[in-house]
């Protein structure tokens, strides 16, 4: 049995000469119906999880015909209870070959493609063939990347490369869905203070003093796992990795008597996990959806561009224009600046722009005209260009100079100035 795709009081609709055609009129021809418009659409989803999961199913249904979908994971068991595009016997299998191949039975008219990659080793013709782009994504840094790379599809494409954005998240009761037009309304990276930062603990507290579950398990994650497994990376997809965290964590707690460490909280602990509600999957993806039928078809005013939703205390949504942000390193100036004390390390300086709410980086590499300060990548370099880690900025460099800096969060390179303060 297929899915339903849309009403007859919708298919009606769709047949109308598009009412606000006009909001898009480089995108569309005036000619042509919203129906006309949403059959020659092509639409890149980004996630197949929960929330790609809805998305998927609510496009199928909308009467969307041409979907790709992208993501890099394989189905793991605890992924059931709210992903329902799989089943049991789908375990270990990727996630977008299996949504693709779910969606395809149900819906047999629609075309979905799977991409089982990174959307970083995608090339930008590959971006470049969309209408529209969604993302149900879990990551920051992936939502951050692709936002970069679309804004600067415009940049060197100019109309050509425009694709919107509708962007979708969720944290527990909370989720949002907005809509980005590259460097016309607010990017993702102009409302960076919108995200929560991943909860971290003092070194000297979980190495001394530790007082909750949690302080345990950091300790035996970020202590523990690298002294005695230097040449191996924990991976908190790995049940055995998990296990042993679980077990050392627990024997810590137990000498400071400090409560029960189960296998979920170490694994939440090590992976940053906030649980996920499928009924906020749902309301999210069902916004996005919304919103592209109403991008792509022009059959209604889109969203702008911003909208809020929580059922922490009964259910709240709201909506609002998130302001353009002139000093945006991705839409606007792209040059940041940064004042730290001569005396600061490099080491602070690194740290400094990861945590700053204006940078927000993952893992930057820094040079300075043609010296290598710090690389993070390949190993011989990182090795290489450690020692400078330890030493006072004010010796590598004068106040005022402009160093470049990349990071997996972004596409090209940044320029940072940084100034000594008094």
């Amino acid at each position: 049995m297929s899915l339903i795709t849309y009403d007859s009081g919708i298919s009606r609709y769709l047949q109308l000469k598009a009412p606000h055609v006009k909001e898009f009129e480089l995108l569309n021809d005036q000619n042509e119906t919203p129906r006309d418009l949403l059959n020659k659409a092509k639409v890149l989803v980004i996630g197949a999880g929960g929330l790609g999961c809805e998305i998927l199913k609510n496009l199928a249904m909308s009467g969307f015909t041409d979907i790709h979908v992208i993501d890099m994971d394989t189905i793991d068991i605890s992924n059931l209870n709210r992903q329902f595009l799989f089943r049991k016997s789908d375990v270990g299998k990727p996630k977008a070959e299996v949504a693709a191949a779910f969606i395809k039975r149900r819906s047999p008219h629609v075309s979905i493609t799977p991409h089982f990659k990174r959307i970083q080793e995608m090339t930008e013709d590959f971006y470049m063939g969309f209408s529209l782009i969604i993302c149900g994504l879990d990551s920051i840094e992936a939502r951050r990347w692709i936002n970069a790379r679309v804004c600067g599809m415009v940049e060197e494409h100019g109309f050509k490369g425009f694709k919107p954005i509708v962007d979708g998240g969720t944290e527990g009761l909370r989720g949002n869905a907005r809509v980005i037009l590259p460097t016309i309304n607010a990017c993702l990276d102009c409302g960076l203070d919108l995200y929560s930062k991943k909860t971290t603990y003092p070194i000297c507290t979980i190495a001394n003093t530790p007082r909750l579950p949690e302080h345990c398990i950091e300790w035996a994650s970020v202590l523990e796992w690298p002294r005695l497994f230097p040449d191996k990376k924990l991976d908190g997809d790995d049940p055995d990795h998990i296990t042993w965290v679980q077990e050392k964590a627990s024997e810590r707690a137990a000498a400071f008597n400090i409560g029960e460490i189960t296998f979920s909280l170490a694994q939440g602990v090590v992976k940053n996990i906030i649980p996920a509600i499928a009924s906020t999957n749902a309301i999210v993806a069902a916004a996005c959806t919304n919103e592209a039928l109403k991008i792509v078809t022009s059959c209604h005013p889109y969203l702008d561009n911003y909208m809020f939703y929580s059922g922490l205390e009964g259910v709240y949504m709201f909506s609002f224009p998130y302001a353009r942000n002139p000093d945006c390193l991705v839409c606007g100036k792209k040059e940041g600046v940064l004042e730290m004390p001569a005396t600061s390390t490099l080491e602070e300086l690194i740290t400094a722009l990861k945590e700053s709410p204006v940078f927000q980086l993952k893992a930057p590499t820094v040079t300075f005209g043609e010296t290598s300060l710090y690389f993070q990548n390949p190993k011989e370099l990182e090795a290489l260009t450690r020692p400078n880690l330890a030493k006072s900025i004010g010796q590598l460099f004068e106040s005022g100079s402009t160093l470049t800096v990349t990071d997996p969060t972004l596409t090209t390179s940044l320029s940072v100035t940084v100034t000594f303060s008094s």
